[in-house]
């Protein structure tokens, strides 16, 4: 497949401590294990032209990541027209830990998208509550993180499609942290974890998360659908 890592980058070129857990940046972190099973992973990152996305990039692209945090207004609203434009016309998309608050994800849920959150380095373990998933292929009962942001109720999103993986946190709240939808021919793909000061993204679990992720999210191969004025159609018996 071919799949694009979007990443605003910034966090990792002010904090060396960041910096050392990501010494290539989040997006190569991401991008590596999906590259290691054969896909053709570019990436893009915010300071870019035109963020890296250029309409070119995006009709090649079979699968988007997106991960941002701090500069979500930042990015052009012409870029995020053409997201999800694409979104709609097929290209999956997985919105990665604070990309909830991004303007495309908050477009196709049609809510705030808001949370509760507290950065304490708490434990978080992701249950799967959906086994027969494919995206949770070769995941045991729960994926655990040593170190984590954590992320509460009540996050306001639609009804998940498929809710895959709930959250718990040594303080005691819990999350949705694997939602699915369907929007126009497009897959989305919520997934909760991957705060910058944590290694989460060299986790071989979530690593796994999300190279089942790009297989769901691919693209359909069915006829693209035909809209507006249909002629009669006649059918011989």
């Amino acid at each position: 497949m071919n799949i694009t890592v979007w990443n605003e980058f910034r966090h990792e070129q002010s904090s060396e401590e960041i910096a050392k857990v990501y010494p290539g940046g989040i997006h190569e972190a991401i991008a590596a294990p999906l590259r290691a099973v054969g896909h053709d992973v570019h990436t893009a990152t915010l300071d870019e032209p035109e963020h890296g996305l250029t309409q070119e990039v995006l009709d090649k692209t079979e699968v988007l990541l997106w991960w941002g945090h701090t500069a979500h207004g930042e990015v052009a609203d012409e870029v995020v027209d053409r997201v999800v434009a694409r979104v709609l016309d097929g290209m999956g998309l997985i919105v990665l830990h604070s990309g909830h608050f991004s303007k495309m994800f908050k477009r196709l849920m049609g809510t705030s998208c808001d949370l509760k959150w507290r950065e304490a380095g708490e434990r978080e373990l992701l249950w799967v509550v959906d086994p027969t998933h494919p995206i949770a292929e070769g995941i045991g009962q729960y994926i655990e993180l040593e170190h984590e942001e954590m992320y509460g109720e009540h996050f306001d999103i639609p009804v998940p499609d498929e809710l895959i993986f709930v959250s718990s946190f040594t303080g005691g709240e819990v999350f949705r942290s694997g939602c699915t939808y369907r929007r126009g021919r497009g897959k989305v793909f919520y997934f909760r974890p991957g705060h910058e000061e944590y290694p989460t993204y060299h986790n071989e679990d979530v690593q796994r998360v999300l190279q089942n992720a790009v297989q769901w999210a691919r693209p359909s191969q069915a006829a693209q659908p035909k809209y507006g004025n249909a002629p009669f159609l006649e059918f011989s018996r």
